[in-house]
């Protein structure tokens, strides 16, 4: 079972990056070619039933296996990056940080309006930066798909922040 496998793998990192954080190290999980396949397969099955024009991948784990979803569904991958990261003309939304606040943005152009969009990010925490990925999807008219995540902190309650522009969440391991 997938969930078992990543559990095996994934690394808790304590104190990182400041005290009292315990940090989820996906990175072992790329040493092992046969498991990257299989959290694809694990993503796919669960897709199965969800229309999906595009597919948003969040800076910058969530390129990895967001951009390998979406070659294996045969839809577009976006990238939504950092404030200043993208070439051409953005949108952009900020969001609220612990401290302070962040801009994210995306290609203006990444896709036409009414495409469902699903975003795919490694990690759920708090749901800060997914739901700004969100609001930015639906500024150029993106419809949300839906969402997928290695992993779940269930915990820091992020899911609350996300249901409101979509119930199809998928995660592949929770904590």
């Amino acid at each position: 079972m997938i969930d078992a496998k990543l559990r095996s793998i994934i690394r808790d990192i304590p104190d990182f990056p400041k005290p009292g954080i315990v940090f989820k190290d996906i990175i072992p999980i790329f040493q092992d070619p046969e498991l990257c396949t299989e959290i694809i397969d694990a993503f796919q099955e669960r897709l199965k039933n969800i229309e999906i024009d595009v597919i948003a991948g969040i800076e910058s784990r969530g390129f990895l296996f967001g951009l390998l979803l979406a070659n294996r569904l045969k839809v577009p991958f976006v990238p939504v990056r950092k404030l200043g990261k993208l070439p051409h003309k953005t949108v952009q939304q900020e969001y609220d940080l612990e401290y302070g606040s962040a801009i994210i943005e995306m290609h203006e152009d990444a896709f036409l309006p009414g495409k469902r969009v699903l975003v795919h990010d490694d990690l759920l925490a708090t749901g800060g930066t997914v739901e700004a990925t969100s609001k930015l999807i639906e500024k150029i008219g993106g419809i949300i798909a839906g969402y997928t995540f290695l992993v779940s902190l269930d915990f820091l309650n992020g899911k609350e922040k996300v249901i409101p522009f979509s119930s199809n969440i998928i995660s592949l391991i929770h904590y």
